[in-house]
């Protein structure tokens, strides 16, 4: 087996001749759709929350409209996400402390976004390498944890020590496009209760493989 360098290298150019146009699932205009179509998206799928926003962010066309919505009133709007009355707390708060805070914009550091109410560094990951294009660490969701974790990337099963180790790993160019890409790759082929390991072209170089490929 290879040390783990050649193996990110030979694994982020496999990612990406099998997946060369990966990007974030979520539909967007701009940083704050993102913002909270990500905040909703936790425990859902992205496109149920797609099919949402559609009609949400008619409704409330930006952070002060979503500051001034009631809680019943957008729980009901939000519900189809389902844990809707957590949700619909979470992004009225966040909106209102942009508005107080922010004049209503995104800001653009990890401090200032994962100090909004529900968002974490996740969330703040990927509104600021997908909407502002600034890339300060990885997308750690579940699917980059385990895929990277059956690559042997990581021994870690915390998200920001995970995190952790693929930022020393991943060059910083690729931190965006490798999550996108690892996340397309636990959807169709690593999943979660059996992995297609017959089907999986890094098959050679993940040290987790089931069966080699013939």
């Amino acid at each position: 087996m290879k040390s783990r360098k050649d193996r990110v290298t030979e694994i982020l150019a496999r990612l990406k001749r099998m997946y060369p146009k990966a990007k974030v699932a979520l539909d967007f205009t701009n940083a704050f759709e993102l913002l909270i179509a990500t905040m909703l998206s936790a425990q859902s799928t992205d496109a149920r929350v797609n099919i949402v926003t559609k009609s949400l962010f008619r409704k409330y066309p930006d952070a002060h409209a979503f500051a001034a919505a009631s809680q019943v009133e957008m729980e009901k709007d939000v519900k189809q996400t389902g844990f809707f009355r957590n949700k619909a707390k979470a992004v009225i708060a966040a909106s209102k402390v942009l508005v107080e805070k922010h004049g209503g914009e995104v800001p653009k550091t990890m401090e200032e976004l994962t100090a909004l109410p529900g968002v974490g560094r996740k969330t703040a990951n990927v509104v600021l390498s997908n909407a502002l294009g600034i890339s300060v660490g990885i997308v750690v969701d579940t699917h980059v944890a385990r895929v990277s974790g059956r690559l042997g990337l990581t021994a870690n099963s915390d998200a920001e020590k995970i995190e952790q180790d693929l930022m020393q790993l991943v060059p910083k160019k690729e931190w965006t496009s490798y999550a996108h890409r690892v996340i397309y790759h636990g959807r169709e082929i690593c999943i979660a209760r059996k992995p297609k390991c017959s089907e999986c072209l890094l098959n050679d170089v993940c040290p987790s493989a089931e069966a080699p490929l013939e």
